[in-house]
């Protein structure tokens, strides 16, 4: 698999992708290993370099760098955290589905949580510079292309779609917020 033609073709035409995706084997080990890993990359490095190359101005003094150690450990905190994310969403699909009338099927649910997080993975770029971190905003693109995709991957009748993709949504949302917060705690690092 081609992670970067498939990232792009996810967020360029996602409603022809869906259902591409949906005919796809869905092996999550394979799709963690081969997409999620390559495209956790993009925010770990984007932080780390932001906080230990670029840094931040600090009014009256200058230029803060966190440093080279603590950069590190937050990227590969940050990466893990992705990796960790995506997989609880998934699992969030898998057990939610049924409530909302879809099939439960851990398969498609990793392939829906993986393929919906891409831009928020794709955002994590803005991470690099200080002025440009409001720009992570643009991954709440990913509660769109995850609304897209449940019909097609989990069966899911298009009315009760809205409420799963919210629920899914604020669950991203406080996971994100929650690693974030801690990297930023423990190493000093953006986090998304």
């Amino acid at each position: 698999m081609n992670a970067a033609l498939r990232a792009k073709a996810i967020i360029v035409d996602p409603a022809r992708e869906w259902p591409a995706i949906a005919r796809e084997a869905g092996d999550p080990a394979y799709l963690l290993s081969r997409y999620v890993a390559v495209l956790a990359v993009i925010p770990a490095a984007a932080s780390f370099v932001g906080a230990c190359l670029i840094g931040v101005v600090v009014p009256g003094m200058g230029v803060a760098r966190a440093p080279l150690a603590d950069g590190l450990f937050g990227a590969v905190f940050g990466y893990v955290a992705i990796c960790l994310i995506v997989l609880i969403l998934a699992l969030t699909v898998y057990l939610a589905a049924p409530s909302f009338g879809g099939r439960r099927d851990f398969d498609s649910a990793f392939k829906l949580a993986a393929y919906s997080f891409t831009p928020v993975c794709l955002a994590g770029i803005c991470l690099i510079l200080p002025g440009l971190r409001f720009l992570t905003l643009t991954g709440f693109y990913g509660a769109y292309l995850l609304w897209l995709g449940l019909p097609p991957l989990v069966q899911l009748p298009r009315r009760n779609a809205l409420r799963l993709a919210a629920l899914v949504t604020v669950c991203a949302f406080a996971l994100a917020s929650l690693a974030a917060t801690a990297q930023r705690t423990m190493f000093g690092t953006p986090g998304l």
